[in-house]
């Protein structure tokens, strides 16, 4: 892999690493609510607060396991492909029935670092 690529593919994982951290760590705080646009008092009910925590665990491991494609797996090129592809999937289904906005804000590094892989 280029090192654009790894760069790249690096940056995608801090990005899910940051939405580990808003959902997981800092789940009623009001960047939070700003960056999902969910209500602040929505934020503080237990079945949100518990919702948004699992998906920061997902999204955090995400993170990890890119960084692991890149500098640990043995097939560190289709491996991250395969991350990077999920992300994207996961991203243009977000947009779809969530917001348009999501294919951009978390599918386009990830297609970004995609097509670095490519050539």
């Amino acid at each position: 892999m280029s090192i654009l690529s790894i760069v790249l593919t690096t940056v995608v994982a801090l990005e899910f690493f940051y939405i580990f951290y808003i959902q997981t760590l800092t789940t009623t705080s009001s960047t939070t609510s700003r960056i999902f646009n969910i209500d602040h008092s929505e934020l503080k009910q237990k079945s949100m607060n518990t919702l948004l925590k699992n998906q920061g665990v997902y999204n955090g491991l995400i993170g990890l396991g890119l960084l692991y494609s890149i500098f640990f797996a043995t097939a560190s090129l289709e491996m991250t492909r395969f991350i990077l592809i999920y992300i994207i999937l996961v991203a243009l289904y977000g947009s779809i029935t969530s917001s348009k906005k999501i294919i951009l804000t978390q599918g386009g590094p990830a297609i970004i670092a995609l097509i670095t892989t490519l050539f």
